[in-house]
């Protein structure tokens, strides 16, 4: 759990240090679009169902993977940390939820430059992380349901984005790959 936790907590320390403005921006969880709402439901409740089955995978045993697969899970998750706090120094328009701000620009440096969302594949990584290092699999299979969950607010946030950040039409033809290089 001090995997999972520890490093949640640093970035919001470092963030309330150093970037009172994100830290804010990233506490706001109320969208407006409909579609959102429960795509952030659906996110939460899929989260909150990988620790409970975890947990009771462990008490009784069920489908545990081995050792080194938890530290696997552990080092997936470590490097998803530093690709999130990456894109946190690299986009200071980001929001928890889906919107376009008052001057804002299309990011296009760093990570952005490979990917149009490396926040949400670093999510995707911590997310299939968590019960790798929970050992559950079957916690690993809910969490694959984030798959589709983040492809959903992916193509809602694109449709926001064409229409009301200009230059996005144009970073969408520089950078092809959504969330993972060559393949989506």
């Amino acid at each position: 759990m001090g995997v999972l936790f520890i490093p949640m907590l640093l970035m919001g320390a470092l963030m309330l240090l150093y970037s009172p403005q994100l830290l804010e921006k990233r506490m706001k969880n109320r969208e407006e679009a409909r579609v959102q709402r429960w795509v952030v439901r659906l996110s939460g409740l899929m989260f909150v169902v990988n620790f409970l089955i975890a947990g009771l995978g462990y008490r009784y045993g069920w489908m545990m993977f081995p050792g080194w697969i938890v530290w696997l899970g552990v080092a997936i998750f470590l490097f998803s940390y530093i690709l999130y706090a990456e894109v946190m120094r690299e986009n200071v328009y980001l929001s928890r939820i889906i919107e376009v701000q008052k001057g804002q620009k299309v990011v296009d440096t760093g990570l952005y430059r490979i990917v149009r969302h490396p926040m949400y594949a670093a999510t995707l990584f911590m997310f299939l992380a968590m019960p790798l290092i929970l050992g559950s699999v079957i916690s690993f299979l809910i969490m694959l349901l984030y798959i589709p969950i983040i492809r959903l607010r992916i193509r809602n946030e694109e449709h926001l984005l064409e229409s009301e950040l200009t230059g996005y039409k144009e970073y969408k033809r520089r950078v092809r790959y959504r969330l993972i290089p060559y393949l989506w």
